[in-house]
């Protein structure tokens, strides 16, 4: 097989498009929050905090300047992102477990489990 070959059946596998289409939706996701971040929740702060913007929040060593505020809007985004992200999990956790508790058993899956074990239980 052809290097190209290699490359398209390795590229054209489920997992890697799953992979590509979770980068994409991720940083889509990322600027949805960031908006929110910047645009909502820092404002909502600086106001708690007596009008300021945070985010501009700056001080200086020598003639170094030492951004904290960007830094700290930095850590609010990762911190919703991961929780939003940490919430969908859990649902679509939920999602799974209802389904794997509903499944019904055939008649012939039910017969074929006793056979199970019974046959565990003379091991």
């Amino acid at each position: 097989m052809s290097f190209f070959g290699e490359f398209k059946k390795f590229a054209m596998r489920g997992n890697v498009i799953d992979l590509a289409v979770a980068v994409v939706i991720g940083t889509a996701f990322g600027k949805i929050v960031s908006a929110l971040v910047d645009g909502i929740v820092m404002p909502l702060i600086g106001l708690l905090l007596g009008g300021i913007n945070i985010a501009g929040k700056t001080f200086t060593i020598g003639q170094a300047t030492v951004k904290w505020g960007m830094f700290l809007q930095s850590i609010i985004d990762f911190t919703l992102i991961a929780f939003s992200i940490f919430i969908a999990i859990r649902l679509i956790n939920l999602v799974y477990k209802k389904d794997e508790v509903e499944t019904v058993l055939t008649n012939q899956e039910k017969l074929l489990t006793e056979i199970r074990d019974i046959l565990r239980e003379k091991n």
